[in-house]
């Protein structure tokens, strides 16, 4: 079976999240996207593991159903959702003589799993302040400690190459999965791109040829889930899931942002608005030319550091991967108006109700019947999308990149042919 899953999230409880994540909401726009498998968020925090366990119940396939009832979904896009057991948790600690900052996610088989799990890490820190809890533990100790728990559990490094919190990051990671997990190195079957990178950055790096490479949302509010995803084609079953992203069998790539849309792409300075590629700020010293600190290195440089291959390099066990913008970013450029307006969210609706699941709209549908219900400028941007004909300018230190996929003068030919036909 053919599916989508993202495994990464926050719930409600986590810092700087909406109060709408809340699983009647998850399986709601689930159901929009057309995302078959979420990952919980956030199983450490009490009151969250709590809610979990009164609104999930597990199903014969070892994952889990909401036994409440969502807001009503269009006809077109109705689904069957299931639950996983998830959390990301935030490791900071000496090691090497330098302070290491490394964000994992840990999936768990079951919600009894997780229980005991929390109870471990409640007697080693505070786990109820944040939905996403900092702790002083050794990742490869947590590794550890998972497992002892049982050994159908999965962690994997989240968002690989971000500056400050990820097992390669430029600030406080290591500079290869051997540094941080030790002899349970082998106990790591996959990392997490992140919204700065994609699968082609990774293969730059031999030592990653046998890590499976998921993505994950790591969404913040019920809208940006399934911003990144993963695709498989396996039985819909926790243990198959988990055995293709050991072994690659039935995992069948992933959805991705564009690289340079991410906050960390490029290196930067965000309070001087400076932006700069690798080459530029090598040149500079790695000092902002405005006000002479330190530049904040970004992904792509990172990656140029560690990597033993040129780019575009492609491993043979590479999974394939599709870069897609969120189908309300495409409306709003279109429309030429707010994603948060009513003009994009009625379009939007429109759109789904018509054709269908999000996803199915971006991949699938053909040009012609996303005309028929959204225009020529709608159709001609999911058309560029699909072909990578977009224009961005790159993210940078904790800011997003710009996307753009028509210029006004394109705008403009583009809607008078709509009109002559």
């Amino acid at each position: 079976m053919r599916f989508i899953a993202d495994l990464h999230i926050h719930s409600k409880y986590s810092r700087a999240t909406s109060k709408e994540m809340n699983p009647e909401n998850l399986s709601y726009w689930a159901q929009i996207k057309g995302i078959k498998v979420m990952g919980t968020g956030d199983f450490t925090h009490p009151e969250w593991f709590r809610e979990l366990s009164e609104k999930l119940s597990i199903d014969n396939n070892g994952l889990y159903r909401l036994s409440t009832e969502p807001p009503p979904v269009p006809e077109s896009c109705q689904g069957e959702v299931f639950f996983v057991p998830t959390a990301e948790i935030s490791c900071i600690y000496s090691k090497g003589g330098k302070t290491r900052k490394i964000h994992l996610v840990v999936i768990m088989p079951t919600l009894e799993d997780a229980g005991a799990l929390n109870t471990r890490l409640s007697r080693i820190g505070n786990i109820t302040a944040d939905g996403r809890p900092i702790l002083g533990l050794d990742a490869m100790l947590l590794l550890r400690m998972v497992l002892e728990i049982t050994d159908r559990a999965l962690v994997i490094p989240a968002h690989a190459w971000t500056p400050h919190f990820s097992i390669f990051g430029a600030f406080s990671g290591f500079d290869s999965l051997e540094e941080c997990f030790e002899d349970l190195t082998p106990e790591i079957y996959a990392i997490e791109t992140g919204l700065s990178s994609d699968p082609p950055m990774n293969w730059r790096l031999s030592a990653l040829d046998n890590i499976t490479l998921v993505s994950n949302s790591d969404a913040h509010s019920p809208a940006k889930i399934g911003r990144e995803a993963n695709i498989f084609d396996t039985a819909l079953t926790y243990d198959t899931m988990v055995s293709s992203i050991k072994t690659g069998k039935g995992f069948e790539g992933t959805i991705e942002f564009f690289p340079e849309e991410g906050k960390y792409h490029y290196d930067g300075h965000r309070l001087c608005n400076i932006w700069m590629s690798p080459e530029e700020t090598r040149r500079h010293n790695y000092k902002c030319p405005v006000c002479g600190k330190g530049l904040t290195v970004g992904v792509m440089h990172r990656v140029a550091n560690l990597a033993d291959r040129q780019n575009g390099f492609k491993p043979d066990r590479a999974k394939p991967f599709r870069s897609l913008i969120p189908l309300q970013e495409i409306i709003s450029e279109a429309l030429k108006t707010g994603v948060n307006t009513k003009r994009v969210q009625q379009m939007y609706m429109k759109i789904i109700t018509e054709l269908g699941p999000e996803f199915g709209v971006l991949m699938e549908s053909p040009l012609s019947d996303i005309e028929k219900v959204a225009g020529g400028l709608v159709a001609e941007g999911i058309r560029r999308m699909r072909e990578g004909k977009v224009n961005i300018r790159p993210g940078f230190d904790g800011e997003y990149g710009q996307i753009r996929i028509f210029e006004e003068v394109e705008r403009t030919e583009i809607k008078g042919q709509a009109l002559l036909f």
